[in-house]
């Protein structure tokens, strides 16, 4: 049993550790380079068409939701309007290529049920995104200063930034050029920098987030949970529950809703995979460690009902086909 916890463990760290690295590092491209100008200027004035767009940018975004809360953090702060970095936050884990392109595979090349989970995935998270930011007022975020670099090295920025006035203030016989080198220099080193902070703030949770899953999925028997997953309501709850608990990268997710076909209904199966992306284990304890508690609570809140109304309703269609 304790050889199987340490497989999961190190399974579910080694396929998110890749991507956290990758939202990080894209939140530090962010943060150096994209001003709150340039945000205010893509976002459009019509609310319905910014959360539209925040629901389709997934389809040439290539980010699961293992790293996408550093990301969503940092668009925050640049000013994106709540409701658009929710609906971004939850769609793109859903709709990027390399999910859409696992779940056809997993399902035999079944392309209806890769509609359904995108066009799902979008119209759920453009819902949440709307109802969070109306129920939840004032800031959401837990401190506007972490990651921004200066305040967790103070000394380190200080003397850097002594280093560069002091380059400034002198001349020497290598003209521009070599300003124009230490100003790159020091770009790279500034999402260096940021890059290091946000994978430290995001890693230690996740690998937490990685410990309780690994737990749960090791010492709960499966067979007791499966058991109970036999009727329309009680299968949704059950696959919600094991989404929850397993923590699996969206990216694989779809093989493992495939070995369920047949056992459960198909709104549990899609409930599973839509529900999944949007929150899980690991992803409850990222989102506590960068957003305020009552917040996280009413997106959690909001996230299973919707994801249970878009189950039960796939239940009531003539929908078994499609898988």
């Amino acid at each position: 049993m304790l050889n199987n916890f340490y497989t999961i463990f190190l399974s579910i760290i080694l396929e998110g550790l890749p991507f956290i690295i990758l939202g990080s590092f894209i939140a530090s491209l962010i943060q150096v380079f994209v001003t709150e100008e340039t945000v205010a200027k893509l976002i459009p004035k019509n609310k319905f068409l910014g959360l539209v767009m925040s629901a389709s940018i997934g389809f040439v975004f290539p980010v699961c939701e293992c790293a996408i809360v550093p990301i969503v953090r940092r668009l925050i702060k640049k000013g994106m309007p709540l409701n658009m970095a929710i609906t971004f936050m939850l769609s793109v884990p859903i709709v990027n290529p390399v999910v859409l392109l696992s779940t056809y595979y997993a399902f035999s090349g079944h392309t209806n049920m890769v509609f359904l989970r995108a066009a799902c995935g979008m119209a759920g998270a453009m819902i949440i995104g709307y109802l969070v930011s109306i129920l939840h007022e004032g800031e959401v975020l837990k401190d506007s200063s972490v990651g921004e670099g200066h305040c967790h090295c103070h000394g380190h920025s200080h003397q850097h930034h002594d280093h560069h006035d002091h380059h400034e203030s002198g001349h020497c016989s290598c003209g521009h050029d070599h300003n124009h080198n230490h100003e790159r220099k020091g770009v790279i080193l500034k999402v260096i920098e940021h890059t290091s902070i946000e994978v430290y703030d995001v890693g230690k949770l996740y690998v937490i987030g990685a410990l309780i899953s690994s737990a749960m999925q090791s010492f709960i028997p499966k067979a007791h949970i499966i058991a109970i997953g036999e009727g329309n309501l009680s299968s949704i709850l059950v696959m919600f529950a094991l989404a929850f608990v397993l923590s699996i990268c969206s990216e694989t997710d779809a093989f493992i809703a495939r070995t369920f076909v047949g056992q459960f209904t198909t709104g549990s199966i899609l409930g599973f995979l839509i529900l999944g992306p949007m929150i899980d284990i690991k992803n409850t304890i990222m989102l506590c460690g960068s957003f305020k508690l009552s917040f996280v609570i009413k997106l959690i809140f909001v996230i299973f009902a919707i994801c249970f109304i878009a189950a039960v309703m796939v239940n009531a269609l003539p929908l078994a086909a499609l898988i």
